[in-house]
Order: structure tokens, then C-alpha cells, then sequence
């Protein structure tokens, strides 16, 4: 054991004494020469291990005839003397080759155009600015498209710093995922990202400009990811702009594109959840005044009315002040303001998505993608396209002979992927059935329970049966929620690899819609289920109706369905957020410490740049995916569902001032650094944030008419009531039916009758046992179905999606 420190202490002693200098460095060897990019690699003992390093050195001598400059670090010089790093510098040749090809802007003259008159309020903003040189860190140019025969007509002070980093290594990515490194099986093969699948290489990224914690030693380097950190990062920055141009000069405009997006959502939540607290708060104050819940809480009125068992046989009879908690709770969500509520959510979401395209107008102005359509590079053929088509045709606008896949593969490789995603569609209702048989047998189960374990009876009133079974099963669905997703996820990549899409934006928004079909059924369909169909389909004592002739469908609460619906929506959005701000900053600080954890007895100067960024987790190509995926996820939950939840906004508020701080912090210092690409919109994403704006006006116009009781007590309160000094009084009794006994059919008739009762009461408009049309509709019923019809054909004539959008300049 000795032998073996003494000889790992000779060996870092040579390695100091070989160099001296810090290899904590972006340079290559000479000092001169900037890394763009590194590409990292083990010895394989195997019999693969030959045929990776025949294509390594195919493919770093074709990296060599393209103009690139490569140095290798062997691995007796990695901190695990296991990894071997290739580092690439793109030479002054190459970078104005490809900026041509890539159609880069350039710098020709600064901008002398005066600036915008200053706002008044900026002095009261003053707190929330960030210093001027981190909000704009370079001067506002006029800019062309680069052309090597035009270099006289640019701003190149040196030829060194023209190009950011992040164009040299989006020029570097291009060369790498386009370079060949021989042929098998007859086929051409190329491109790194084939080569990483394969194992040839391990891992390829830019690295970052320096340590997040403190500058680099280098003075030439501009520290870009340090000031991120301690301006942007750190969670005590929260109330703080963020600084989007140099978001967008460091990590390319895609990225930054989507911080613009996150930040104005979050200041447009901050209205909404204004306007939902101010809507809870008034549902608070007034829940002493509210006239339902406080006659189902006395005990001459709710005392007195005993309502039909909540199951068959088993559960006895109950009387409604039992529910008495639950009912004051239900009217912080289900009175006046819920309807106010909605329909301001319904102006609210038109002017953000207004508002938004706007911002991102200005957005591309000020980052001059005005003529820019989409980045080159995403409308090119993929290498797995040009890879697995090996047939080819002339194009008729470029007369150019291109790869092309036969309708024939198409129309198969299309079936077999609709089908997989019907399958796994079919698999989550299949799922959210499985969770409502759940609700019915467990109901039974709690109802029965309640009413005869005397140990619960003083909890009884507040965590009433229908309560009980609701958070359980909500709980349950949102574990079975996580694993499907899981499992689809992978899923969704492979069958969109399956497809082949020609170009990597066709890939993206494949991939996108497909994805967001399967999260849209998931996280909604149990909400959807509370909202339209429970309690909609019950029947009436002796006459109930049961899923698969075996279970009774549930029932509302008396004081109605909309509580259920909040605690299915509190439980779902909550548990999502917490445990996707857990998988976004816990698990790759866990894994990233693990992996650094040798490095940390070591000499800080023999810890490499390189090895500092290998060390790292991969963002991915799919990293901004699943963000915008999330946020989408989180919009819909505040649109389509918030007339049951004012505090929906407020939640989202609060996650979204954390998640901006989490995404720039494991962005800044748990991840490699992204390869830098354009964009100049949100893509897909704008058009499905359109059509759940459309929606929400429809799903919240039937979750007032027919979940919330607004429309019933607004027809009592104007038709049926009997009393002009307090005109909500009666209404619990007019809106429970009677029902004789002695008419129970021996499937539902309780086992005991004790108190030898002769009638027992059920929510519905029937009407009772002793009228000649007992047990039919009462025409209140169809009073109140014609006004909620009324209501929802009007909301939906007046939608603000109609109007609001054509006056706003």
C-alpha cells in the first residue's frame, strides 16, 4: 500500500515538474491557439476496440484536411489515467469558410442610431437592473452576412476575437456532425454524433470560458460564465433582470430565446396571481356569510335532512351537517369570483400570448434575426437521413441530387408509429380507468369506514369520504403519471428516430407534438374526469348507474364537485413542480459530485479544463425540449383548469421565479457547455400555447356551468327563491330530491335501517316518490341546463380569442 502512494506521489511530481504552468486553461499548448471544441475517448480492450481506432484516426485525419488543428492529451495525463482528449482549434481559414456557408452576421459599422427616450420609472426600477456592462456586454452593431471576399468591408480588429465562441464552435459542431470517417457495409458513414453512439468516442463539447467561481487567470478572457453565475445564477438574484444579450452571446439565441420566453411568462403570472389571491382572499372573508354551507351546518336544517347511503348495502344512513367542514371549504373556490376569475384568466392569457409576440419581435430587432427564417443548419438534412437514404433524386429547385426516403418506407414507418402512440394513449386512459374503478371500490370502502370507526368521528367532517377517496386516488395518479412518463419519453425519441425526418427541425417538432400529445392526456385526463364526468352520470337511488355492472359510479359532495377538482389540480401541479425542480438541480449536483470527487485531493492546477467540463452533465440537443415542455405543461394547468383554483397563478409564480434560477444555475455549473444555435421564436411551442388558450375558454366555461354550482344558485337565487330578505335561504333543501325507502331495490337497500326511517334525501332536481311524475326531472332542472347551455354559448360567442387580438396594435 505505501509502494503504491509512493508511486502515485512520483507520479504527480513529474507531472508538475513536466509543466509548470496551470492546465486549467482554454488554450492549447502553445497558448496562442483557442480550444473550440474537445473530443474525449477510452481504450477498448475488446475487438471493437480495433475498429474504433480505425475510424478515430480516419476521422481526425479528415477533421485535419477540412482545416481543423487537433492535440491530443494523453491519458497518462487525465486526472484517472483512463481518458484520452483530442482538442480541435478552428484556424482564421476555416471559420470565414463556414461563416460564409453558415451565413453568419458580422460586425461592419457600430450603431449610431440615439438610443430610446428613458422611462420615467427607470429611477424606481433602479433595484432591479443589472450594471450596464453585464446587461449589453458589447457595443450595437450594424451587421451583413460574412463574405470571404468582402473582409475589408468588416470590423476585424483581430482575427482571434471576431468570431465569439460561441460561433466557433457552432462552425466546429457543423464540420464534426458532417465529417466521414469511413465506409461499412457499404454504406458512408459520418457525422460525431454516430461515432458517440458507437463508442468511439465518449463525449464532445465546447468548454466553458472559466470556472464559475472565480475569473480566469488568463487576462485576454472575458470570464462571460462567471458573471453569469454571480449575476443571473445564484437564487438571491431573483428579484433581478436578466441579462438576454449576454445569455445569448454566451450559450447562441435558441437558449436565450427561451430565458426571454420563461421571464415574461413569469411577469405576466405576477398579475394573475394578484388577481387569484385577491379571488381566495374574498372566498375566505366571506365563508362565514356564505348561506349553503351554513345550512348544511345547522342542526336544525343539515341536522335534520338524512341523505341516501353513499354505497350499496354496507354504508348507512347519514346526515348532511356531517359534510359541514368541507362545505365552508369548498366556497373558497366555488363562489362569485370564480366566474370573475375566469373570465379574466380568459383576457389575461390573449394578451400574454398578444403581448409575448411582441416581445419576440423586438427580440428579433435587437438580435438581428429579422431576415432570418430558420438557422441553416436546422433546415439542412440530418446525417441520419443522408446516412439511412440511400436512394437519391433530383431537387427541382436546386436541380441538385439529394437523399430521399420512398413513400412506401414512409407510409410504413408512419403506421407503425401512429399505432405505437395510440397504444400508449390507449395505455393512459386505460391507466385512468384503472384509478376511477380505484375511486369506486375504495369510496365504499372509506364511506363505510367513517361512518362506523367511532376514532374517526372527529375528523369526519372535514375529511368526508368523497375527500378522502379524491386526495388518495389523486396521490396514486400522480405516481402512475411519473412512470409512464418515464417509459414514453424514451418511447417518443425512438419512434421519431424511427421516422427518419429530413431535417433536425422537422425532428424537433415531430418529436414535440407527439411528446405533448401524450403529457396533455396524461397530467389532464384525471383532471378532466373530476371536472366533466363526476357526479354527471350517477343516477338516483334504486335506479344508480355502475361501471362494468359492478361498481357505482361516485357522487358529489352536497356542497358540490369543485373542491374535488382543486385538490386533483393542487396535488398534480404541486407534485410535478417539486419533483421536477428535484430532477433539474439535486440529481446533477448528485452525480456531478460523485464524479468530482477524486478531483479533489489533487492539485488545482492539474485538474484540466478539459476534464473540468468532462466532469459535467450533457445538456443534450433535447435539453430546451424538456423545458419548454414542462412550462407548457404548467400553462395548461393554470388555463384550462383555473376556474376551480384562483391560487393556481400564484403557485406557478412562485415555481417559475425558482425555475429560472435553477435552469441558469445547472446551466452555468452542472453542464457543459451547450453548442450554440440560432432561432428566432419559441417554434411548435407558439402554436400549441394558441390552441390551449382556445381550449381553456371552453374548458372553463363548462367547469362554471357544470362543475361549479354558480349557475344553479344564480337560477334559485333570481327564479325559485321564496324569501326577498335573504334570498339564498331554502336553497340546500330545493336542491335535494326525496326518495321513499321502501322503493330501494335489494342491491342498494342498506343492511340497517336503525332509526327506522322512511324517506332519505339525494342531490338532483327529481321529482318526489307521492307525484305522478315521481322520480323525472323537475322542470328547475331543465331551467338550470338551459342557463348553463345559455352560459356557455355566450362565453363562447364573446371568447376574447375573437376579439381581444384584433385590437391590439
Amino acid at each position: 500500500q505505501s509502494g503504491r502512494r509512493y508511486n502515485l506521489f512520483l507520479k504527480r511530481r513529474l507531472r508538475i515538474d513536466k509543466r509548470h504552468e496551470s492546465k486549467d486553461s482554454i488554450f492549447f499548448r502553445d497558448g496562442v491557439r483557442r480550444i473550440d471544441f474537445v473530443l474525449s475517448y477510452v481504450d477498448d480492450p475488446n475487438k471493437e476496440g480495433e475498429k474504433k481506432l480505425e475510424r478515430r484516426k480516419e476521422f481526425e485525419s479528415n477533421l485535419q484536411k477540412a482545416g481543423l488543428e487537433l492535440e491530443t492529451e494523453d491519458k497518462k495525463e487525465s486526472e484517472d489515467g483512463k481518458i484520452y482528449f483530442v482538442k480541435i482549434h478552428a484556424p482564421w481559414e476555416v471559420l470565414i469558410t463556414y461563416a460564409e456557408v453558415l451565413n453568419i452576421k458580422v460586425p461592419i459599422r457600430e450603431n449610431d442610431i440615439p438610443s430610446t427616450v428613458e422611462n420615467p420609472l427607470d429611477c424606481m426600477l433602479a433595484p432591479l437592473r443589472l450594471p450596464e456592462s453585464v446587461m449589453h456586454p458589447e457595443p450595437d452593431y450594424f451587421t451583413a452576412p460574412f463574405s470571404k471576399d468582402k473582409q475589408e468591408l468588416y470590423l476585424i480588429n483581430d482575427e482571434s476575437t471576431f468570431f465569439s465562441p460561441s460561433m466557433r464552435n457552432r462552425i466546429v459542431n457543423y464540420i464534426l456532425t458532417r465529417c466521414p470517417y469511413g465506409t461499412e457495409e457499404g454504406k458512408k458513414k459520418f457525422g460525431i454524433k454516430r461515432l458517440l453512439n458507437n463508442g468511439t468516442y465518449s463525449a464532445a463539447y465546447p468548454l466553458h470560458d472559466c470556472q464559475y467561481w472565480k475569473k480566469a487567470n488568463d487576462p485576454n478572457c472575458d470570464n462571460e460564465r462567471y458573471t453569469l453565475y454571480m449575476e443571473w445564477a445564484r437564487f438571491l438574484r431573483f428579484y433581478k433582470e436578466q441579462p438576454l444579450d449576454l445569455i445569448r452571446k454566451y450559450y447562441g439565441e435558441k437558449i436565450g430565446i427561451y430565458f426571454a420566453w420563461l421571464g415574461f411568462y413569469t411577469e405576466m403570472l405576477f398579475l394573475a396571481a394578484v388577481v387569484g389571491l385577491i379571488c381566495f382572499l374574498y372566498g375566505l372573508f366571506t365563508m362565514d356569510e356564505n348561506m349553503s354551507s351554513k345550512e348544511i351546518c345547522d342542526p336544525v336544517i343539515g341536522g335534520e335532512i338524512i341523505m341516501c347511503p353513499l354505497c350499496d348495502r354496507d354504508c348507512e344512513y347519514w346526515r348532511l351537517n356531517t359534510t359541514c367542514q368541507s362545505s365552508e371549504y369548498s366556497h373558497l373556490f366555488d363562489n362569485v369570483a370564480t366566474l370573475f376569475f375566469a373570465v379574466f384568466m380568459g383576457i389575461w392569457v390573449t394578451l400574454f400570448l398578444e403581448f409575448w409576440k411582441r416581445r419576440q419581435a423586438r427580440l428579433k430587432y435587437e438580435w438581428d434575426l429579422v431576415d432570418f427564417e430558420e438557422e441553416q443548419q436546422q433546415l439542412q438534412l440530418r446525417p441520419e437521413y443522408e446516412a439511412k437514404c440511400t436512394q437519391k433524386r433530383r431537387n427541382p429547385v436546386t436541380q441538385e441530387m439529394e437523399p430521399y426516403l420512398p413513400v412506401t418506407s414512409q407510409a410504413v414507418r408512419f403506421c407503425i408509429s401512429g399505432a405505437t402512440v395510440l397504444f400508449w394513449v390507449s395505455l393512459i386512459i386505460a391507466s385512468m380507468i384503472a384509478v376511477i374503478v380505484y375511486r369506486l371500490a375504495v369510496y365504499a370502502a372509506f364511506a363505510s369506514l367513517m361512518e362506523n370507526t367511532q376514532s374517526l368521528q372527529p375528523i369526519s367532517g372535514l375529511l368526508t369520504p368523497q375527500l378522502a377517496t379524491s386526495v388518495t386516488a389523486s396521490c396514486l395518479n400522480f405516481v402512475i403519471i411519473m412512470i409512464l412518463n418515464f417509459f414514453y419519453e424514451r418511447i417518443a425519441i425512438w419512434i421519431t428516430d424511427m421516422e427518419i425526418p429530413r431535417t433536425h427541425m422537422e425532428y424537433e417538432n415531430r418529436l414535440t407534438m407527439k411528446m405533448f400529445l401524450f403529457q396533455f392526456v396524461n397530467y389532464y385526463s384525471s383532471c378532466f374526469y373530476v371536472a366533466f364526468f363526476k357526479g354527471k352520470f350517477v343516477g338516483y337511488p334504486g335506479a344508480y348507474t355502475y361501471m362494468f355492472n359492478r361498481w357505482r359510479n361516485e357522487e358529489c359532495d352536497p356542497a358540490g364537485c369543485l373542491i374535488e377538482l382543486t385538490t386533483q389540480l393542487t396535488i398534480v401541479m404541486a407534485g410535478k413542480q417539486i419533483w421536477g425542480n428535484i430532477q433539474e438541480a439535486i440529481v446533477p449536483w448528485i452525480c456531478n459530485w460523485w464524479g468530482r470527487r477524486k478531483a479533489r485531493n489533487n492539485p488545482e492546477n492539474l485538474y484540466s479544463r478539459w476534464e473540468q467540463d468532462h466532469d459535467l452533465q450533457t445538456f443534450g440537443a433535447l435539453g430546451l425540449f424538456y423545458e419548454y415542455l414542462e412550462m407548457v405543461i404548467q400553462f395548461g394547468f393554470i388555463t384550462l383548469f383555473v376556474a376551480s383554483f384562483p391560487l393556481a397563478p400564484l403557485l406557478a409564480l412562485m415555481n417559475n421565479i425558482l425555475e429560472i434560477r435553477v435552469d441558469s444555475w445547472k446551466l452555468t455549473t452542472q453542464y457543459r457547455r451547450p453548442v450554440a444555435a440560432k432561432a428566432h421564436s419559441i417554434g411548435v411551442w407558439q402554436e400549441i400555447l394558441n390552441g390551449m388558450a382556445i381550449l381553456s375558454v371552453v374548458t372553463n366555461a363548462f367547469i362554471v356551468a357544470f362543475t361549479s354550482d354558480m349557475i344553479p344558485r344564480l337560477v334559485y337565487y333570481y327564479a325559485y327563491s321564496e324569501s326577498e330578505d335573504s334570498p339564498m335561504s331554502g336553497y340546500i333543501n330545493n336542491s335535494l330530491s326525496v326518495f321513499l325507502i321502501s322503493d330501494f331495490p335489494d342491491r342498494n337497500r342498506p343492511k340497517e335501517n336503525p332509526e327506522g326511517l322512511v324517506i332519505c334525501r339525494y342531490r338532483d332536481y327529481r321529482y318526489p316518490p307521492d307525484h305522478e311524475k315521481r322520480y323525472l326531472h323537475t322542470m328547475q332542472f331543465w331551467h338550470i341546463l338551459a342557463a348553463k347551455l345559455a352560459f356557455i354559448i355566450i362565453m363562447e360567442v364573446c371568447s376574447l380569442q375573437n376579439f381581444l387580438p384584433k385590437m391590439i396594435p
